[in-house]
C-alpha cells in the first residue's frame, strides 16, 4: 500500500526558509562573539595633591632619664615661748576706783590749729576791708585842698573838672603805679598826680585778715572860685 504525503506538510517546501533562518542566526552568534569585551578589574588609590614626606628611617628616640636629687633636709622650725602675761598687763591700764555710778568726764575735742592759706602777691579791686586815708575822708579832702596848686593854664583857659586818678595802695600803705584813668588837660592831670603821690603812708587794704595789695581810684575836683 502506498502511503500519501500531505502536501501542506511537506518540510521540503520550507527548506529554504529554515536555511535563511539558520543563516542569520549563525550570524548574529558570530558578530556576538567578535563584540563581547571583558574588563579587568582595576584598583583605584586616592593621592593627595600636596606634597609628601617619606622618611628614610624612623628611629626611635629615646630618653635617657636623670637621676633624681635627694630631698634638702628641712630645718626643724624653733618656737620661742615668751611670757605674754607681761606684755598685756603693760599695754592695758585698768582704773580699779572708777565706778560704773560716777559720771564720765566730758570729752573735749582737741581742734588742730589751721594755718591762713598764703595770699598771692596780686593786687585786688574787691576786698573785705579797703584802704583808708589817716583820718578818714575828712582828713583825705582837706589833705588835697591845702596841697593842690591850680595849675596856671588851666585857670586862664577856665578848664574845671574832675581827674580821675588811679594807684596801689601797697600791704604797708605805701602808694605806687598812679596814672590817669580820665583827666581833663591843661596841666591839672600832673598836678592830681603829684598830690596823690606826696601823700603819706594809707591804712592797707584787708582779706581774711591779711593785707594786701589793692587798686584804688580817687576823683580829684578842680574848679575855680
Amino acid at each position: 500500500m502506498e502511503t500519501k504525503k500531505n502536501p501542506k506538510k511537506d518540510l521540503n517546501r520550507q527548506m529554504t526558509l529554515f536555511l535563511q533562518i539558520g543563516l542569520v542566526f549563525a550570524l548574529t552568534v558570530v558578530l556576538v562573539a567578535f563584540e563581547w569585551r571583558t574588563y579587568e578589574k582595576n584598583e583605584f588609590t586616592l593621592i593627595s595633591s600636596g606634597a609628601v614626606q617619606i622618611d628614610e628611617e624612623l628611629v626611635q628616640i629615646t630618653q635617657q632619664e636623670q637621676p633624681l636629687e635627694p630631698p634638702k633636709p628641712v630645718s626643724p622650725t624653733t618656737f620661742e615661748i615668751t611670757d605674754d602675761t607681761a606684755a598685756i598687763q603693760d599695754e592695758i591700764n585698768i582704773d580699779i576706783e572708777v565706778r560704773p555710778d560716777q559720771p564720765a568726764p566730758a570729752y573735749v575735742p582737741v581742734i588742730p590749729e589751721v594755718e591762713p592759706e598764703p595770699i598771692e602777691d596780686e593786687i585786688f579791686t574787691f576786698v573785705e576791708e579797703y584802704p583808708e586815708f589817716p583820718g578818714g575822708d575828712k582828713a583825705l579832702r582837706e589833705f588835697i585842698l591845702n596841697n593842690l596848686n591850680y595849675p596856671e593854664i588851666a585857670r586862664k583857659s577856665g578848664i574845671t573838672g574832675t581827674v580821675y586818678v588811679q594807684f596801689v595802695v601797697e600791704k604797708d600803705g605805701s602808694i605806687s603805679d598812679v596814672k590817669v584813668v580820665r583827666g581833663i588837660g591843661g596841666g591839672c592831670d600832673e598836678e592830681a598826680v603829684r598830690v596823690v603821690k606826696s601823700m603819706p603812708k594809707w591804712k592797707p587794704g584787708k582779706q581774711r585778715g591779711m593785707p594786701v595789695r589793692v587798686y584804688f581810684t580817687l576823683p580829684i575836683e578842680l574848679k575855680l572860685l
